[in-house]
């Protein structure tokens, strides 16, 4: 295994999500929760920060790699998921949006899995309905994590009206990759294909 800048920030990346998670163990006799509000919402703003600058230096370096390009995606699927059951502890996102992306995340790799299986994996390649959903989801997640106003803004707000937005994308875009690809199941499990081959 090569190991690279871009593949070192996405090891960060990964290591942001347990420490997101810790903060809100710990007791507010130690720190106070406002604290641990705007300290959450800036590692994440900093995870979110290091998955455009590892992409842009792979790019940039000439450092891509087949484990930089499945490791990724896995980090940031960790650093999201993570943050979201972080939030519904919190009560800042419901249950049904939580499980709509978390839900969603786990469908798609398991498809993008079983079509890289059959040769396929072009079929899921990213597409700009998944786009939008993650920069929405991105915006969204800090916003909630911080949770307060400021200058009569209600961050807590804007972050409930952008994370229910991606959950639309997430289902859209779910969708998008189930119809794209669904000829390539019904091949792989027609009754006929032994017959035909």
């Amino acid at each position: 295994m090569i190991i690279n800048i871009p593949i070192v920030l996405t090891f960060i990346r990964i290591a942001i999500s347990p420490l997101i998670l810790l903060l809100f163990y710990i007791p507010n006799k130690y720190i106070c929760s406002a604290f641990i509000n705007n300290l959450a919402a800036l590692l994440f703003i900093l995870a979110a920060f290091t998955d455009w600058l590892d992409g842009w230096l792979a790019r940039y370096l000439n450092q891509s790699t087949s484990f930089g390009a499945f490791l990724d995606p896995v980090a940031d699927k960790i650093i999201v998921c993570t943050s979201l059951i972080v939030l519904l502890d919190l009560g800042r996102v419901s249950m049904l949006v939580a499980l709509i992306i978390i839900g969603r995340e786990i469908f798609i790799s398991s498809l993008r899995e079983w079509m890289a299986r059959i040769g396929s994996e072009y079929i899921v390649s990213v597409h700009a309905l998944g786009k939008l959903k993650t920069m929405f989801q991105m915006a969204a997640i800090p916003c909630l994590f911080y949770g307060d106003s400021f200058l009569y803004i209600s961050f807590l707000k804007i972050g409930s009206l952008l994370i229910a937005v991606s959950s639309i994308f997430a289902v859209l875009s779910m969708l998008f990759y189930i119809k794209c690809s669904l000829p390539m199941l019904h091949r792989e499990f027609s009754p006929n294909r032994d017959i035909a081959n």
